[in-house]
C-alpha cells in the first residue's frame, strides 16, 4: 500500500512538471499552428542548462532564474529564424521542428557529452506523510510547477500582453486590425513557451536524468496531455497531464513502466472515441 500511495504522489508531483511544460506546447498550437516536435527538446535543454549552471557556479537555486531567460532568449532566435518562414504550413512546420530537435540533440551532445547524469536535488530532507517518508524537494517541485501555472494564468488573464495573446488567438485579423502588434505576440508566444519548457526542465532535472535524450520521453506524454485534455483548452491541459501521470504512478505500483504507459496510450484513445475533441472540448467552445 505504501508504495502504491508513494508512487502516486510521484505521479501527480511529476504530472504538474508535465503540465507546466504541456501549456508551453499548448499555447504554440494554439496560437501559431505549429506541431512542435521540438518541444521535448526546450525541456531537456532546460535540464542541461540547469546541470551547467550547477557544475559552473556551485548552486542550484541561480537555475531557477538564469535558465527561463535563456529558455526564452533562445526562444525568440528559433521563432525569427525556424518558425517565422513557414507559419501556417503545419506540414512543414512538422519537418522544420523535427530538425529543429536533431539539432538541439546533437548540438547538446556535441558540447556537453553523451552520458546521462544525475543530479543531488538541492533539497535533500524528507518528511513523514502517510506513513512513508517522502523527499521534500518533490514537494518543493510540485509548489514550483503550481506557482508557475497560477503565474501563467494570471499573465493570460490579467496584463494587457496577455490579452492580446488571447485576442490574437481567437481571431488574429481582426486583433490585428483593431492595432495589436500579432508578429511581436507569436514571437512572444513561441518564447514563452520554451522558458515555460525550460524551467519544466530545472525543477524536474534533480528528479530525472540529465541526457541529451530526456526530451523523447517527454513529448508524448505532452501530447497526450494537449489531446485528452482538448485542443486550445489549457485548464484542461494541467487536468489531463496531472491525471495521466497519476494514473501512470499507480498502475507503475502493479506493472511494469511500459506496461503503465501503454495503459496511458489506451486511455487517450478511449477518450478519443468517447469524446473525439477531449475531455474538456465543451469548456473550449
Amino acid at each position: 500500500m505504501e508504495l502504491v500511495i508513494a508512487l502516486g504522489m510521484n505521479g501527480i508531483v511529476w504530472g504538474l512538471i508535465i503540465a507546466l511544460i504541456a501549456l508551453g506546447l499548448s499555447i504554440i498550437f494554439g496560437l501559431l499552428d505549429i506541431i512542435n516536435i521540438a518541444h521535448g527538446d526546450f525541456f531537456m535543454v532546460g535540464t542541461v542548462l540547469a546541470w551547467f549552471v550547477l557544475d559552473t557556479t556551485g548552486n542550484y537555486w541561480l537555475a531557477f532564474l538564469i535558465v527561463p531567460i535563456i529558455g526564452f532568449a533562445m526562444g525568440v532566435v528559433i521563432e525569427y529564424t525556424v518558425i517565422q518562414p513557414i507559419k501556417n504550413a503545419a506540414a512543414l512546420s512538422i519537418v522544420a521542428t523535427f530538425g529543429l530537435s536533431i539539432i538541439l540533440q546533437e548540438g547538446v551532445r556535441a558540447t556537453f557529452g553523451a552520458a546521462p547524469t544525475r543530479l543531488v536535488p538541492p533539497i535533500q530532507s524528507t518528511i513523514q506523510m502517510f506513513g512513508l517518508e517522502y523527499e521534500v524537494y518533490r514537494l518543493f517541485a510540485a509548489a514550483v510547477s503550481i506557482a508557475a501555472i497560477l503565474l501563467f494564468f494570471g499573465f493570460l488573464h490579467r496584463t494587457k500582453m496577455g490579452t492580446w495573446m488571447r485576442a490574437v488567438r481567437y481571431d488574429p485579423e481582426t486583433a490585428t486590425a483593431m492595432g495589436i502588434p500579432a508578429r511581436k505576440i507569436y514571437m512572444i508566444t513561441f518564447a514563452l513557451g520554451f522558458a515555460m519548457a525550460a524551467l519544466g526542465g530545472v525543477v524536474a532535472a534533480p528528479i530525472t536524468t540529465v541526457d541529451f535524450q530526456a526530451g523523447v520521453d517527454i513529448l508524448p506524454f505532452c501530447f497526450m496531455a494537449v489531446i485528452i485534455g482538448g485542443l486550445g483548452n489549457l485548464e484542461g491541459t494541467v487536468a489531463a497531464a496531472v491525471m495521466l501521470a497519476f494514473f501512470e504512478g499507480v498502475m507503475a505500483s502493479f506493472a511494469d513502466p511500459t506496461i503503465a504507459r501503454i495503459g496511458s496510450l489506451c486511455l487517450m484513445s478511449i477518450v478519443l472515441l468517447i469524446r473525439p475533441h477531449g475531455i474538456f472540448a465543451g469548456a473550449t467552445r
